[in-house]
């Protein structure tokens, strides 16, 4: 059994962190659960682009309010507690944090190993990199 507290994962090397994010990640590859799963941050006035092309993720939304723009599509999405996005598509994207730092969990397939930062792409390299 696994069991990890927030604070203690807070400072150390599973807290990653950039500009106008960070991302707390909770279980990573290591753990072998077949998925990774992080507690992230988006501060307010800030938006990120993304693009997983080696990974699929789910986020759901627990606090903060924001926006998610399906950039093939150009369809924005509001995000609030409660909301669920997954890009099952290895879908590029755009994330915006409007009202309040926007924190959402989400898990990765295949897992993340840790130490991952984003490619100029707004990718991670493929797992076996």
């Amino acid at each position: 059994m696994i069991v990890r507290t927030l604070d203690e994962i807070l400072d150390g090397p599973r807290h990653v962190r950039g500009e106008g994010w960070q991302s707390r990640r909770i279980l990573l590859r290591s753990d072998g659960m077949g998925f990774s799963l992080h507690d992230t941050v988006v501060a307010e006035g800030t938006e990120q682009r993304l693009e997983y092309k080696h990974h699929l993720e789910a986020n759901y939304c627990i606090s903060g309010e924001g926006e998610v723009v399906d950039l093939q599509t150009g369809i924005t999405y509001p995000l609030r507690p409660g909301t669920l996005y997954a890009l099952d598509k290895n879908d590029a994207h755009i994330i915006r944090a409007t009202r309040g730092d926007l924190r959402v969990v989400c898990v990765f397939n295949p897992p993340l190993t840790g130490d991952e930062t984003h490619r100029a792409d707004g990718s991670y390299a493929p797992a076996e990199e």
